[in-house]
């Protein structure tokens, strides 16, 4: 079967999409790559993303038949569901903790400089930081892996926070100073995961791809992004959620604060897999309730 494969055009998305395409050629098929420009490339320098801008044109052109499968950063998929599309896979996930990045390559988020600046385009991450550490200076620095490293390395900030993964998927790991463990800084709901996409009428295209889901990622990344659902957040919400399940039990943890890094609030949830969503739901509904989320 022929595939074509939408993906933006950046280099963690052509490397996510290149690796999953690698896997469907493996499988005997036939894959093109097509480049697609979101609402996320092209906005101006350093202004702040919005809900479902990296994944929307790609969304529209699968339903326009102009593709045949999606490939998203999970954590980017908008929560509310396109009656016409499915996520037909959740594969492999990479590392879903948050990383800080310096220029020294030495540091952790306890030594860093007093009044350091740290650099992120998460209000999440922002929270967390200066819940961990109040005298930090967060700066808002937005752009792709690539851009921020290189302001980084210019000497603009002190210090980043950056998804893991993103970092892993471009062979760039060995600039990690500190994967941060996920009760300090909650990973963003799904992150580390791609969320793989097609139409609910191709049936063949689904078939194909069902062989690539992961059941315990998949039911992993449906409870964290329950709990974001369940505070009436967006993925922009200052609301973090990890699920890793063991057989028939699960861990999950859930935290939310607001930017400013008043109200935190991490709980750790444990249970039986069956369990899961529901306890999610209720975690969620809980944090909305002990934290603003603003």
């Amino acid at each position: 079967m022929k595939i074509r494969l939408g993906t933006r055009g950046s280099a963690l998305a052509l490397a996510q999409s290149e690796w999953f395409a690698e896997r469907l050629s493996a499988a005997g098929h036939e894959v093109e790559v097509v480049r697609i420009v979101t609402e996320g490339d092209v906005r101006p320098a350093d202004t702040e993303p919005g809900e479902g801008i990296f994944v929307v044109a790609i969304a529209r052109a699968l339903m326009r038949g102009e593709i045949d499968v999606a490939v998203h950063s999970a954590k980017d998929v908008p929560l509310e569901d396109e009656p016409q599309l499915a996520i037909a896979a959740y594969p492999e996930r990479a590392d879903p903790r948050d990383a800080l990045v310096t220029g020294s390559g030495s540091q952790s988020i306890a030594t860093l400089p007093a009044n350091a600046t740290v650099g992120t385009d998460s209000p999440r991450r922002a929270g967390f930081m200066r819940a961990a550490r109040p005298d930090l200076r967060i700066v808002p620095l937005h752009g792709n892996v690539d851009t921020r490293l290189r302001r980084l390395d210019a000497g603009e900030v002190d210090a980043l926070v950056i998804a893991a993964a993103g970092l892993d998927r471009l062979g760039r790991g060995a600039r990690i100073d500190q994967r941060i463990d996920t009760g300090l800084v909650t990973p963003a709901p799904g992150q580390g995961a791609l969320a793989i996409q097609a139409r609910r009428s191709d049936t063949s295209v689904l078939e194909v791809l069902a062989a690539h889901d992961q059941p315990d990622i998949r039911l992993a990344v449906e409870a964290e992004r329950r709990v974001l659902s369940a505070t009436g957040g967006t993925c922009r919400a200052p609301v973090g959620a990890v699920a890793s399940i063991d057989d028939q039990t699960f861990t999950m943890v859930v935290g939310g604060v607001n930017s400013d890094g008043s109200d935190r609030n991490v709980e750790l949830l444990r249970g039986k897999r069956a369990e899961l969503i529901e306890l999610a739901h209720d975690a969620g509904k809980r944090l909305a309730g002990a934290v603003m989320l603003r």
